[in-house]
């Protein structure tokens, strides 16, 4: 047989190979952005996603990326790259990803997300204070100040998210400390009308019973540390419950995407935009309406 009939194609340039390759789009332009604002003096040739696994309650996706100097691996929620000069496997990889993760989610609970967390950071900090307290504590005291900690979060979310322009006109305003008064003229004000009366219900009642139980284990005389947890968890259900219905009612977020019709809409929080700092977002079709 001719040499002719062995001859093996050269391997195809790295930036002719997106056009072969079947991917999300809005994931896909997501992970190049990443990679390079990352690797600020690279330029992403080629990406494909090649593995996508389930754990821990998240979906990770896996990145096979090629720039003009390296080539990486992306694995997402949260987002991290990983030089495939020191992590040739990528199962390997996804392991060392997945621990990470457990890592960091210990030292950053509480908040449902980093927008909410930023939109609301001097409340989840009175949280965070709170939970230190728990898990450093040995004694009855120490799990008491626990609930007084967390009472001084949800008066922090009041004042946060509570306005003069919430009080209906004709009534007075609330004292300052009476969160009870301001979590129901809040829920009043995220959750309006008829189509959220059982919402609006939840807020209310979830916020009375939570400021119940953190006002209980402040003078509890055998508070213990199950108590001391009972009474974060029940706070931080309280201001992500919040912070998600506040978000949505200040960004005024539609229910469905005006471009696709899609309900995957997610709200965001960036604080320099002026004046009003939340960003929605389609997360099917990449719409954002600033």
């Amino acid at each position: 047989m001719a040499d002719s009939d062995h001859v093996i194609p050269p391997a195809p340039a790295k930036d002719v190979l997106d056009g072969w390759v079947l991917s999300n789009p809005i994931s896909k332009r997501e992970v190049r952005e990443y990679v390079e604002t990352q690797a600020s003096d690279e330029v992403v040739q080629h990406l494909e996603k090649v593995k996508s696994e389930y754990a821990l309650g998240e979906q990770h996706e896996c990145w096979d990326v090629h720039t003009n100097k390296s080539r990486y691996w992306v694995i997402t929620n949260p987002t991290n790259l990983y030089d495939q000069i020191y992590f040739p496997s990528l199962d390997y990889t996804l392991s060392f990803h997945l621990g990470l993760m457990v890592r960091l989610m210990s030292q950053d609970r509480g908040a449902i997300d980093q927008d909410q967390k930023s939109a609301l950071g001097v409340v989840w900090r009175k949280w965070e204070d709170a939970a230190s307290s728990g898990d450093k504590g040995e004694e009855i005291e120490d799990f008491q100040s626990v609930g007084m900690k967390c009472r001084e979060c949800l008066i922090q979310l009041a004042k946060s998210l509570g306005t003069r322009e919430i009080v209906p006109k004709g009534q007075p305003q609330p004292k300052q400390a009476d969160f009870i008064a301001w979590s129901e003229l809040i829920a009043d004000s995220i959750a309006p009308g008829e189509s959220n009366q059982s919402v609006r219900a939840y807020l209310k009642t979830t916020s009375k019973s939570t400021w119940s139980v953190v006002n209980w284990l402040t003078h509890y005389g055998n508070a213990g540390r199950h108590d001391a947890r009972f009474a974060l968890e029940a706070t931080a259900n309280v201001v992500n419950l919040y912070g998600t219905g506040f978000m949505k009612f200040a960004s005024k977020a539609p229910n469905r995407c005006p471009k696709c019709g899609s309900s995957s809409i997610h709200v965001g929080y960036v604080a320099d935009l002026e004046p009003n700092p939340y960003v929605s977002q389609c997360e099917k079709c990449g719409w954002k309406d600033r």
